[in-house]
């Protein structure tokens, strides 16, 4: 299979700052690679990074063969890099047909082909119940739903999940982890940050650990939660499970 990531030497200042240092690693066409580590890690940084919501300030990211480093959020969304936040981004004042519309404009700009495409999002998110409803007064698994399907209308190639399971119930993490293995089994890679390591042994088929910045440890689920670094730095009373 093709790398279609691949993270060279991301290192991100701020100031004084060092977010980011050094972080290398790939992703394979069709693999689900989870980031993991402690508040403050890096791991949104890195999203922000390979999603160009700012620049490297050294290192190179390479997406389907193509640098993307220093390219901006627009242009990375059309070559086929979606993503969601980990606090929700949709525009409370719509509805979720419109706020899914708003993804799905970004590679048509026929309206009729932009809405078929929409309601096909809803459908395979589970959400077209909602269609009508404002976007404001969804709950948070709600929320959490539509901003994956706002990214799903991109039509993204690479999937960068951000804490899609935070204040989730228990309910709703097994709803959301049958969903991201459905969205993987119809081609799209994904790439997640994620706390819970329940959910991390799950899905992912690789798990790249972050602490200060840098990478710690990567490997599959299990030799991460085997390995007694990650344990000292990371999973003490977050356990893993299959």
């Amino acid at each position: 299979m093709n790398k279609i990531l691949e993270v060279n030497d991301a290192t991100k200042k701020f100031g004084g700052l060092i977010a980011n240092e050094a972080i290398t690693f790939d992703v394979t066409e069709g693999e689900i690679v989870g980031i993991v580590g402690p508040n403050g890690a890096g791991k949104t940084t890195l999203f922000n990074s390979i999603s160009g919501v700012h620049p490297l300030s050294r290192g190179t990211i390479v997406f389907d063969g193509q640098e993307i480093s220093g390219k901006k959020s627009f242009q990375i969304c059309k070559l086929g890099i979606g993503r969601t936040f980990q606090i929700p981004q949709s525009i409370n004042e719509l509805t979720v047909f419109e706020n899914v519309l708003v993804g799905a404009l970004c590679h048509h700009g026929d309206m009729e082909k932009a809405e078929a495409l929409a309601n096909a999002i809803m459908e395979q998110s589970q959400i077209t119940h909602l269609r009508e409803v404002s976007a404001g007064k969804l709950n948070v698994g709600q929320k959490k739903r539509l901003e994956i399907a706002r990214a799903l209308a991109t039509e993204p190639k690479l999937l960068l999940l951000d804490e899609t399971m935070a204040g989730l119930t228990a309910t709703e993490r097994k709803d959301s982890v049958e969903f991201i293995r459905r969205i993987n089994d119809s081609g799209i890679t994904i790439l997640t940050i994620e706390h819970n390591m329940d959910v991390v042994m799950k899905v992912s088929n690789r798990v790249v650990v972050l602490t200060s910045g840098k990478v710690l440890f990567e490997g599959t689920p299990t030799e991460v939660c085997s390995n007694e670094a990650v344990i000292n730095a990371y999973l003490r009373g977050n356990t893993c499970s299959k």
